[in-house]
């Protein structure tokens, strides 16, 4: 019995070796297949809205999701989002120096006081 175990299992370990590197008839071994990459990439050509972010889909990798995939999409969102603080800021600074209001100053000349 024990011999027949053995023999089974070297049978399934040639199969194996033989399906992954190609052994007797087919194309050879097991074609290299490319790594999934963002299906959905962020639009480059336009500023990011929340439909792009909800939209936003990562592939899974071995152990999660690609690093590199993840690192470029917040990378950009944090870049979008800094340009936005900045205007909103500039904005904010603007709308402040418009509502100051300015001392009057009077065109007029004073009138005059007649001695008596």
């Amino acid at each position: 019995m024990f011999l027949f175990l053995v023999v089974a299992l070297a049978v399934v370990v040639a199969a194996v070796t033989l399906a992954v590197v190609g052994g007797g008839e087919g194309t050879g071994p097991l074609p290299e297949v490319a790594p999934e990459r963002l299906h959905d990439p962020l639009p480059p050509d336009r500023p990011l809205d929340r439909s792009d972010v909800d939209r936003l889909r990562f592939p899974l990798a071995a152990r999660g999701y690609r690093m590199a995939d993840v690192d470029d999409a917040l990378n950009r969102l944090g870049a979008e989002l800094a340009e936005r603080d900045a205007r909103i800021a500039e904005l904010e600074s603007a709308l402040s120096v418009a509502r100051t209001p300015e001392p009057q100053v009077s065109m007029e000349k004073p009138a005059r006081q007649e001695s008596q």
